[in-house]
């Protein structure tokens, strides 16, 4: 699709992925606060030299970029922070990696390029600054202690990833209903359980205790935004938001998942190895 010459300055984006093109040039996918996902294309972006070295994941920068067509020439990249934050944000933690990384695969496979999405965007801002802040657990301590750490930090995580998969579906228009029964329009209730429906985007009132069912007060606090009450909540929540994801996705995988498998079970071939 053809588009109009244009010239932005200094929008605030984020770097979501980039390959490389030719000898040292870069094409890079881009997530802007008044722009959507977009690519631009970074001439001579590779090597210690470039001016474009600060495209790395997860760093709030301002673009600019110039050209017409579905990929304009990128023609600066500076840090978003100045003054006494100049440095930027904190880096991730390594064990925060692949969660930041999966953010950013569910915006590369969903939201539709060119479409702005301010609110998602800031959602976005706010899921890493989440992850950036968040404890991370001493291994080195006592064992009971570090595995009940360890525990804490997996659900904080999972908690945010959570909410961003729940924001991200209602700033796309997928229009999932988390408020109300999908078929009666009466509002979900705490003490109630229900089934989710893919076809119709929302849930329905199921049996306690049937296979798959979902408390209506993990529904309350995924609308609301607030955090959850134990495992069992996590784990209702994380099939809610899988099913609603799949079915968006229309059968294309992951990658993120596939690796985040992949490293499960590494340490079990180990062992049986």
């Amino acid at each position: 699709m053809s588009r109009n010459a244009q010239r932005v300055q200094l929008a605030r984006a984020y770097v979501l992925h980039q390959r490389p093109f030719r000898d040292s040039s870069l094409i890079v996918e881009v997530f802007a606060r008044e722009h959507g996902r977009m690519t631009v294309f970074a001439r001579a972006a590779r090597g210690p030299r470039s001016r474009f070295a600060l495209l790395q994941p997860f760093r709030a920068l301002l673009l600019s970029w110039s050209g017409r067509g579905e990929a304009p020439a990128l023609t600066g990249a500076e840090n978003a922070e100045n003054g006494e934050n100049a440095a930027g944000a904190p880096a991730l933690p390594a064990q925060r990696l692949m969660s930041a990384f999966y953010l950013n695969e569910l915006l590369l496979k969903l939201v539709t390029r060119h479409d702005p999405h301010p609110r998602l965007f800031d959602q976005y801002e706010a899921t890493l600054a989440q992850l950036r802040g968040l404890p991370v657990a001493e291994v080195a301590a006592a064992e009971a202690l570090a595995a009940e750490a360890l525990a804490a930090e997996a659900a904080a995580v999972e908690a945010a990833l959570r909410q961003f998969e729940a924001r991200l579906l209602e700033f796309i228009g997928y229009g999932l209903e988390l408020a109300a029964e999908a078929d009666t329009g009466r509002p979900v209730r705490g003490d109630a359980c229900y089934h989710f429906q893919p076809g119709v985007h929302g849930v329905v009132i199921a049996e306690p205790g049937t296979p798959g069912c979902i408390g209506g007060s993990v529904l309350q606090r995924l609308a609301a935004g607030s955090g959850f009450e134990g495992d069992a909540q996590l784990r209702q929540a994380r099939a809610l938001m899988r099913a609603a994801l799949d079915h968006c996705l229309e059968g294309r995988e992951l990658q993120t998942r596939a690796v985040a498998r992949a490293l499960l079970n590494y340490p079990r071939r180990e062992r049986s190895g």
